[in-house]
């Protein structure tokens, strides 16, 4: 008797069960490898922030610093709705994310699309194909970025496994820079004058700046641990204008994943990561609860001949202490040995370590041949002081950057607009050098004129054209790493080294069997890389210093690949919310 009234309960209570799971699981649980749409409304407001003693009203996305985390599948397709509430033109770029055939949605000001003006919206749609680790997002609009940043997860599909030991838990900590001035204004400032912008005022994690600036203390990242337990440390730089030297006392990592690739095992004490790049580490937590705490530290690899923010962000790990041990005791704080600032020997061996898989299951498909061949000079310069104004440049002059010494100069409307309804006139030429206009040591004494040329150049490539770049840094003003990216593709690394790039030499070096597959990669200051790509994505693609001081100046240029014969190698017309100019 009691049996039947029980029975419609638990039949109710499995199907509110079996409704709840599907409600709050991120797919539907019998659609094992079905593709879902994700759907984010990220409105860009202002917030007021307090860090280092003082508050500041910054630019964010739904008043959250750093902005919300984006997860996603592998195969999994996005809508994200921008609104802008400030009074700044606002972009949102989806750092590493392949966009294959939906360049509308990448983001970058004046390439892909005309800004979001104040009050208006426009819906990010892009799928993420072939592509699962960490990649993350940010303002690309003048140094807006600074503060508009976030993570982007992207999960193996449905029942797929990582290539490495299953973590116990997932932990983003995404580098930043902190300035308590206003970044706008600082830019702004920087490029009337022709001087270098004002330097940072703290480095953060997730947000927060740490124990070793003033009135910090509480603005600690905190990583509790289990002992035993192993975490997957999913480490992304989006500060603006420094490459970071990472580490945590007493502990290795390893290094299992570098731009959303996987990669062979590397283990570790201290990661190089430089703005643009994503790194996932393995942190293998000691088997037992030691007495002490150890500090998580970040500080600048800096290379170039200006001042830099000389500081050290801090987190804590702490771990769980067994029957409530030690609660009251105040345990030692460990510190981790950084590489000195300028240690450029270390940056080259670690970059050389990185290596894609290149298993049958994940394969490293470098282009063996190569259809296209550019060398590209990258480095610091100097423009012309406009009439009638006074410049804080060396001889009156405005501090510049080039590649081939051509200084890009931002068209006002988008390439990828000029492009696509054939427009191009008066927007773009795509006359950009294959080679620097001449020949120098570039590592040694620069050429007595340092003037660059500006304009808005590119490189017109055939669908499915493959493409080898050497990027050579020069000394001009000081030779520097430049963290160069590319979007719309992820490329290759298959050689570097320091001094100049030797054509009959240093090609038979190169790695082609299982280089590195990234979409940021250093440029070694006093050096060069090579990179070779697949232009298997039709539309107006940005490659640009990661540096955001270095692409104000102008080192920036970009590749339009033309659409190719089949349907799907055709780029679609935009979506009708497109902004305008």
């Amino acid at each position: 008797m009691g049996r039947s009234h029980l029975l419609p309960s638990a039949i109710l209570k499995a199907m509110f069960l079996a409704l709840f799971a599907m409600w709050i699981l991120p797919e539907p649980a019998l659609a094992k490898h079905a593709r879902v749409t994700r759907h984010y409304k990220f409105n860009i407001e202002m917030k007021n922030v307090r860090r280092l003693c003082q508050t500041k009203s910054i630019v964010t996305v739904n008043g959250q610093f750093p902005g919300p985390r984006i997860i996603a599948r592998e195969g999994d397709r996005l809508l994200i709705k921008v609104v802008n509430h400030v009074k700044y033109n606002v972009t949102l770029h989806w750092h590493g994310v392949r966009q294959l055939r939906s360049g509308w949605a990448d983001g970058p000001a004046y390439i892909t699309q005309c800004p979001i003006q104040t009050g208006q919206s426009y819906v990010y749609n892009f799928t993420v194909t072939g592509q699962r680790g960490t990649l993350f997002w940010h303002a690309h609009i003048s140094w807006l970025r600074a503060t508009l940043y976030g993570p982007i997860v992207i999960l193996p599909k449905r029942h797929a496994s990582y290539p490495f030991p299953q973590p116990f838990k997932e932990v983003p900590m995404i580098f930043g820079e902190w300035w308590k001035a206003d970044t706008e204004k600082i830019i702004n400032q920087a490029l009337q004058t022709g001087a270098a912008p004002n330097i940072s005022d703290a480095f953060t994690i997730n947000g927060l700046p740490g124990p070793l600036y003033n009135c910090s203390a509480k603005d600690t990242f905190k990583l509790k641990v289990k002992p035993g337990k192993t975490y997957l440390l999913r480490m992304i730089n989006a500060a603006l204008n420094d490459e970071l030297f990472f580490s945590i006392a007493n502990h290795t990592l390893t290094v299992v994943e570098t731009d959303a690739v996987y990669v062979k095992p590397i283990k570790t004490k201290v990661v190089l990561i430089t703005p643009g790049q994503t790194t996932n580490v393995l942190l293998k937590a000691k088997h037992k609860s030691p007495n002490a705490s150890f500090l998580i530290a970040a500080r600048p690899y800096a290379t170039g001949p200006a001042s830099f923010d000389n500081t050290t962000t801090a987190g804590v790990l702490e771990y769980e202490q067994p029957n409530n041990a030690n609660k009251n005791k105040k345990l030692p704080l460990l510190k981790p040995a950084l590489p000195k600032f300028n240690d450029t020997n270390f940056a080259m061996q670690f970059s050389k370590k990185i290596r894609s898989l290149a298993t049958a299951k994940f394969p490293a498909k470098v282009p063996r041949k190569v259809d296209r061949r550019f060398f590209f000079t990258v480095g610091l310069g100097l423009s012309p002081c406009p009439q009638n104004q006074t410049c804080q440049g060396p001889n009156n002059t405005m501090l510049a950057a080039s590649i081939n010494n051509v200084s890009f100069a931002q068209p006002n409307i988008a390439l990828l607009q000029a492009h696509f309804f054939n427009k191009s006139k008066g927007v773009y030429t795509t006359d950009f050098p294959a080679n620097p206009p001449f020949k120098f040591n570039y590592t040694g004494t620069p050429p007595s004129n340092i003037m660059v040329s500006s304009g808005t150049r590119a490189v017109a490539l055939p669908f499915n054209a493959s493409v080898e770049v050497v990027m050579q840094d020069t000394s001009i003003i000081g030779a520097e790493s430049h963290p160069l990216h590319l979007h719309g593709f992820n490329f290759f690394v298959v050689g570097q080294g320091f001094g100049n790039f030797d054509p009959s030499k240093d090609p038979a070096k190169f790695n082609l069997v299982d280089p590195a597959e990234r979409n940021t990669v250093g440029v070694p200051s006093g050096g060069w890389v090579a990179i070779r790509f697949l232009a298997d994505n039709p539309g107006a693609w940005f490659m640009h210093c990661h540096l955001e001081v270095h692409t104000s100046w102008g080192l920036k240029m970009a590749w339009i690949v033309n659409d190719g014969k089949g349907p799907k190698q055709k780029l679609p017309p935009p979506p009708s919310d497109l902004p305008k100019c």
